[in-house]
């Protein structure tokens, strides 16, 4: 019986003493919290894909509160997000452009040559180790096997016939996509664009006719008929200027391969 009780107040003991070296320590290196800090935090949707630059949310709330970040950062909460964390902060919101990614490319399976059958690990980066980049016959097309639709957080992307398809009601463009891809193909743009050319090869026309139907040549059409001047001619392929795109069609309606696809 003694050796009971002993045992329970050695016990007690112990735990009374653990207990108060705990609560000591608790208040000796209590780690001072900003409220707004944690506020901030609260109001971020907490998906910490790091499409901000910063490692998570919590990296971002920090940042926001020490003023380090805008407070419309976020590319997951959009502008509403924005607007809280701006009252939070005492702060104008300041205005937003909702964007979306983009893949740059219409190779599909039917349009496309192919040097190989590839047999092998499905990733687009271990295919960039493979002969002339892959099997497909042009260097700077969509290769097809989804490393981006394994980066997306969002399960915004998926393969169609052979090319990474953007569903942008989903994205949030956190960037994931944009660097997962090897071939540096999707791009980050306005939400609310009108046309993009779904092309992203550099070869010049002929080139780029023997091993892609759904390539760019560089003809330059959409420039010349352009009546915004929102095109330009860059390493044999269309680019446009969205800030300048009016949306007018014209560029679509020139384009004698149908590459410039219309957006909504």
């Amino acid at each position: 019986m003694d050796a009971i009780i002993t045992a329970t107040v050695l016990v007690g003991g112990i735990g009374l003493f653990i207990g108060l070296f705990l609560g000591i320590a608790g208040i000796r290196f209590k780690v001072e919290t900003d409220e707004k800090e944690e506020a901030v935090l609260a109001a971020l949707p907490g998906n910490n894909c790091g499409g901000c630059g910063f490692p998570g949310c919590s990296g971002l709330a920090a940042a926001i509160a020490k003023g380090e970040a805008e407070v419309n950062t976020c590319p997951v909460g959009g502008e509403a997000v924005g607007k809280k964390i701006a009252e939070i902060m005492g702060v104008e919101a300041g205005e937003s452009v909702r964007m979306a990614a983009y893949v740059k490319c219409a190779g599909t399976c039917e349009k496309t040559a192919v040097d190989y059958e590839y047999h092998g690990v499905e990733d687009c980066t271990m295919l960039t180790f493979m002969p002339n980049g892959g099997p497909k016959s042009c260097n700077y097309g969509c290769l097809g096997y989804g490393s981006c639709v394994k980066a997306c957080p969002f399960d915004a992307i998926h393969l169609e016939n052979g090319v990474a398809v953007v569903d942008k009601e989903k994205c949030k463009a956190c960037g994931k996509c944009v660097a997962a891809c090897p071939k540096k193909l999707i791009e980050l743009i306005p939400y609310d664009s009108s046309y993009m050319v779904s092309c992203s090869s550099r070869d010049k026309g002929p080139l780029t006719m023997k091993v892609c139907q759904a390539g760019c040549i560089g003809c330059g059409l959409c420039a010349r008929n352009c009546p915004s001047g929102a095109i330009t001619l860059e390493n044999n392929i269309a680019h446009i200027d969205q800030s300048k795109c009016t949306g007018c069609g014209m560029c679509k309606e020139k384009c004698p391969k149908k590459i410039i696809q219309e957006l909504h």
